[in-house]
């Protein structure tokens, strides 16, 4: 075997495939972490290291899927055109200091309106709809309702991303139609005549620990194809560049699989 040929295992019916490549792309960056591809076709789950896969970190910003989802089903929001309205304050982004609708809240990751969504739906309402979406291991209580995916014990896997988001993918989450309608529109982040690319990014820092996610689906020639990348700076890395690199190193990483 030469340096870089996949590595590949049978595990029940699903093919597990380590594929130095990716790793060799995150060394290149300067990242640590973990790529997870699921190719749906081919049954066959590719990554740089298992354990990372199967490894969960808090979930930050991609919470939003679900925190959108919930909104919506609850009627915290009305549909992808809901406002929030800005209150004047000074916040973290200058692209959070305006009036934002929700699919602009998702887009930006303005995260003081998905803390109002969630301060909106109440602890009891929202740990009972994570249940019911079958949406893992989500530690809070009225104290945390707003930031619990931000910080705290609340943590998710790549694998269990993935696993979501093919159940969203599929229609397969117990919702309506138009909830299941408007969120396909708000997690669209670039459609081509070739594909479309759909997803979100998250960011947390927890003490002196920067964790990053990009997680999502492409959709190509009648396939589709998922991905959770999650990502820490390695040695000389040069953090102004961590909020572009989640999505750069995924792209590339499916370019390299031949999928984009």
């Amino acid at each position: 075997m030469t340096e870089g040929t996949p590595v590949e295992k049978k595990v029940g019916k699903l093919l597990h495939i380590e594929d130095l490549t990716l790793q060799h792309l995150l060394d290149s960056f300067k990242l640590d972490g973990t790529i997870l591809i699921f190719d749906e076709e081919e049954n066959a789950l590719y990554f740089n290291d298992l354990e990372g896969a199967y490894t969960g970190q808090l979930p930050a910003s991609t919470f939003k899927i679900p925190n959108t989802i919930i909104a919506l089903e609850t009627g915290v929001a009305s549909g992808p055109e809901h406002l929030f309205p800005w209150d004047g304050t000074d916040r973290w982004l200058d692209a959070w200091e305006q009036d934002l609708t929700l699919k602009q809240a998702y887009s930006v990751s303005c995260v003081p309106c998905y803390q109002e969504v969630a301060r909106a739906v109440g602890p009891e309402k929202m740990r009972s709809e994570l249940v019911r979406l079958g949406y893992p291991e989500m530690v809070f209580d009225s104290a945390t309702v707003d930031n619990f995916w931000l910080q705290g014990e609340s943590r998710i896997t790549p694998y269990q991303q993935i696993q979501f988001l093919r159940r969203l993918y599929h229609e397969e989450l117990p919702i309506r139609k138009t909830t299941q309608t408007a969120i396909r529109e708000i997690m669209l982040r670039e459609q081509t005549e070739a594909y479309s690319l759909s997803g979100k990014t998250g960011w947390s820092i927890d003490g002196e620990k920067n964790n990053g996610w990009f997680v999502g689906f492409l959709e190509r020639g009648g396939k589709v194809y998922y991905f959770a990348t999650n990502v820490e700076p390695g040695a000389g890395f040069e953090m102004d560049g961590f909020a572009a690199v989640r999505v750069a190193v995924t792209r590339l990483a499916l370019t390299r699989l031949g999928y984009l």
